[in-house]
């Protein structure tokens, strides 16, 4: 069952009420400037730039994703990341979504074991430097998140969002899951995050990752706000032009937000994936290293913390999902 946290539209609202009432009742330009900046500073929108997801074309078996795979391997200027991965983002008036494609070295039944069990998507979404917690309990399986900002924050502080977890199929050939919320904080919507995998030959796989959200009035007034400020300079992977100097011009805007945060999950994933062969209580401490220097392979991108600064933010983050509840719902 989808669940409806009251507490996250809370937080936001009382947190920041001026900014959004300022935005939605028409008080001076200049004031609600003022306050807009001040949201984008505290938070990032990083909820809002995270978790959602609407469906690209979903794969229904294992012929259609290695279809979609190749055609995304053939699509104009897909090279961006020298292996075989494929990114692809589109920005719509009220919606915005990432795919990723990749092609990994493991076999099919090790990524069907490593990601079917819901908790073990809580040890892949930590690996998100805005991921503060994150807990799978209940049947129906679901996942409680705690989502904020780049640094150490109390759980208090945080957005939470309750994800129904749903795995679709799960066959010797082809699984699919789903990661779903109805709606969250300045009218974000429709939060999914899909993904799926097949055997590509006897040891590899390719996974399909769809990431994406839904947004209204008090969303784009916020996102506009951190891309005249905060996100100004920043920019995503996709090439959409040639600077004067012949080097390539990356694609800005919101199309350039939901690419970083595409590429953070799809790294989490890689970086997840890469440490089965450890021991469990080694696990967790090697992916957090491995996402680090994934992401570092970007820094344009993606870069935002020193190495020591991210590894000791997520050490303490495990230890409080090992030590503390979640909020109550509602509360």
């Amino acid at each position: 069952m989808i669940v409806v946290v009251n507490a996250v539209v809370n937080a936001v609202v009382n947190a920041d009420s001026n900014a959004v009432v300022a935005a939605l009742s028409g008080r001076t330009a200049a004031r609600a400037a003022r306050r807009r900046r001040a949201v984008a500073a505290r938070r990032g929108l990083a909820f809002v730039a995270l978790l959602a997801a609407a469906f690209s074309a979903a794969g229904q078996d294992a012929a259609t994703l290695r279809n979609q795979f190749a055609a995304a391997r053939a699509q104009p200027g897909a090279d961006i990341f020298g292996r075989p991965l494929y990114l692809r983002s589109t920005e719509a008036p009220d919606h915005l979504q990432g795919d990723v494609y990749a092609l990994v070295d493991r076999p099919y039944a090790q990524v069907r074991e490593a990601l079917t069990p819901p908790a073990h998507w809580c040890a892949v979404l930590i690996l998100h430097l805005n991921v503060k917690y994150c807990r799978a309990s209940g049947d129906p399986a679901a996942l409680d998140v705690g989502v904020g900002r780049k640094i150490d924050q109390p759980l208090s502080e945080a957005y939470w969002v309750h994800f129904a977890y749903r795995v679709a199929s799960a066959g010797d050939d082809f699984m699919r899951l789903t990661l779903k919320a109805p709606s969250g904080p300045l009218s974000t919507k429709d939060y999914r995050l899909v993904f799926e995998a097949a055997p590509y030959d006897a040891k590899r796989s390719v996974l399909h990752m769809g990431y994406g959200y839904g947004y209204g009035f008090a969303a784009r007034v916020g996102m506009q706000a951190y891309l005249s400020t905060l996100g100004s300079a920043k920019v995503g992977f996709s090439v959409v032009g040639r600077n004067p100097d012949g080097s390539p011009e990356h694609v800005g805007g919101v199309r350039g937000v939901v690419e970083r945060n595409t590429m953070r999950y799809y790294f989490a994933i890689e970086a997840y994936l890469a440490e089965l062969a450890l021991p469990p209580g080694q696990r967790a401490a090697q992916a957090a290293q491995d996402w680090f220097d994934l992401t570092e392979k970007y820094p344009e991108q993606l870069h935002e913390l020193d190495r020591d600064a991210y590894l000791q933010m997520k050490q303490r983050e495990r230890e409080r999902e090992r030590t503390e509840a979640p909020p109550a719902q509602g509360g």
